[in-house]
């Protein structure tokens, strides 16, 4: 396993997040609603964080294992969490959130939900590390960590990306692990590396 963004290096990468989100959120019109919506179960936790730093009018949570394109392919029985979102999506600006960037299917299936739960005004896209190999035309609007900029010659074959954050892990951390590295084993991470990495 590699560090390639240790706990001081995330709170200066989420420190980006924040200006970045700042400075869409200063161009909305008086008035408008925003909220900051966190994909479980990494996503969520960058979301509150977020918060912090930003004072949204809203923060939610999302669970979209239901709406996975490979949900069949997760076992019997997958693990669903709760959507925690105490607020009405219809016409607010939303920031979507989420740890790891990929392939944008676990993105798509976010978005989907979120349209089910009404019609935003405007969806921004914010992730904490984009590790390339899209598989659909989804790109973050504000990003901490790209492997391909940060990290020349990018990720072999086998090779992951995962993102460690504080309560639900033991440190805050960006690391490449390799297949037989020692793989995190709470649900929801082991459900986004089935999409490696989402």
């Amino acid at each position: 396993m590699r560090v390639l963004a240790d706990a001081s290096e995330v709170s200066g990468l989420i420190g980006g997040l924040a200006e970045g989100i700042c400075g869409d959120m200063r161009m909305l019109e008086g008035g408008s609603r925003w909220g900051l919506v966190g994909i479980r179960s990494r996503g969520d936790i960058l979301a509150h964080r977020l918060a912090e730093m930003v004072r949204p009018d809203h923060v939610g949570t999302l669970d979209m294992t239901l709406y996975r394109d490979d949900l069949t392919e997760l076992g019997a029985q997958p693990t669903v969490r709760t959507t925690e979102i105490d607020f009405d999506v219809e016409g607010a600006n939303i920031v979507l959130i989420d740890d790891v960037l990929m392939s944008g299917r676990s993105v798509r299936a976010a978005l989907q939900l979120l349209m089910d739960l009404g019609r935003p005004k405007r969806v921004w896209l914010a992730v904490l590390a984009d590790r390339g190999g899209r598989e659909l035309p989804i790109a973050p609007d504000h990003v901490g960590f790209v492997l391909s900029r940060d990290m020349p010659g990018g990720l072999e074959v086998g090779q992951w990306v995962d993102v460690h954050l504080q309560p639900l892990d033991d440190r805050d951390a960006i690391v490449m692990r390799s297949a037989g590295d020692h793989r995190r084993t709470d649900d929801a991470s082991v459900t986004s590396q089935e999409d490696a990495g989402a």
